[in-house]
């Protein structure tokens, strides 16, 4: 396979959603509800990413996969098998419930899915946080006695953000996005969560959104406390490193390359700011005239069998997701 793998966005509607993936990306969104989510790459039986433009316009990632595993995935994947990683962008106008991801023993037996993500964070407001993790010394005990009197928001650590910063947020660590950030969310394939508390919100609907108190706190890692974002730097790098996936930072100058080769791995990739040039490098070395254009919040599919070089056309920063085939 020796193009790149775009894809439409899935546009979700949540009430702490806005509209800022308009001038942040350069999109037009629909209707005029708030938009909070944009699933970027996703394969799931309840959301398919549909190819956006080239040989494979129309279908879906799992009706490629279903065909050309092993030239996307490389030869050991089975074809049945769904694509392990879910993209997005998220728009949090407003902050988001206080929630939980159950680690995989617990998820197994509430019949959910683990969940660990990343966030690197795109822009935010001024005075924007994070909220991540337990403070120090909160017990099981205290944050239940907490719930009932309203009071929880003492219990979590929290921090400001900047842009360029990002934080690994494992299954299991209680957390919530705080409003005025927008932010790359790179996951397992997975949705489950469970949600704690919602600062007495309410949904689109007028009523009170569920929570799944019990449920969240039969997950939540008792011992993780303060958890440090990595804060953003002006040099390449790893961001994130786990067993479900690792995300390397690549700061480019004008004129500076990326060279990807095939037969190594399936990769994504994310333009997080500038612009880039995809140029198909082809058999005897021979390379697409012109190549395709790369924006600011473009994410795409690098196959295994395709070789690409990524040249920049100003100072851009690349998030490159690999390491997720066994």
């Amino acid at each position: 396979m020796r193009e790149l793998l775009r894809f439409q966005p899935l546009y979700q509607t949540r009430v702490w959603g806005g509209r800022a993936l308009e001038a942040a990306l350069g999109r037009t969104l629909p209707g005029r509800d708030p938009i909070g989510e944009s699933w970027e790459v996703v394969d799931r039986p309840e959301a398919q990413s549909v190819a956006d433009g080239g040989a494979f316009s129309g279908q879906s990632l799992r009706s490629i996969l279903s065909r050309h595993a092993a030239d996307v995935m490389g030869p050991k994947w089975p074809a049945d098998k769904p694509f392990p990683i879910l993209v997005k962008w998220l728009d949090c106008r407003e902050r988001l419930s206080l929630q939980v991801h159950p680690p995989a023993a617990v998820a197994q037996e509430l019949k959910g899915e683990p969940k660990t993500e990343n966030w690197y964070i795109a822009q935010t407001a001024p005075g924007a946080e994070l909220l991540v993790g337990l403070k120090r010394g909160v017990t099981r005990e205290q944050f239940e006695r907490a719930l009932v009197e309203n009071t929880v928001e003492s219990c979590v650590h929290r921090f400001r953000v900047a842009a360029g910063d990002s934080i690994l947020v494992q299954s299991g660590q209680v957390h919530a996005i705080d409003a005025g950030n927008l932010i790359l969310e790179i996951q397992q394939n997975s949705d489950t969560t469970y949600r704690v508390y919602d600062w007495g919100r309410v949904g689109l609907d007028g009523q009170p959104r569920e929570l799944h108190i019990e449920q969240s706190l039969r997950s939540i890692d008792w011992n993780d406390f303060e958890p440090a974002p990595l804060r953003a730097a002006p040099t390449s790098g790893v961001i994130a490193d786990c067993a479900e996936f690792r995300i390397r930072r690549c700061v480019l100058g004008a004129g500076e390359r990326v060279h990807l080769r095939a037969g190594e791995q399936p990769r994504l990739l994310c333009i997080a700011s500038g612009t880039v040039r995809a140029t198909n490098e082809g058999s005897g070395g021979t390379r697409t005239p012109f190549g395709q254009k790369l924006e600011r919040g473009d994410n795409v599919l690098v196959p295994y069998g395709g070789a690409f070089t990524f040249s920049a056309e100003a100072t851009t920063i690349l998030l490159l997701t690999e390491n997720f085939v066994d």
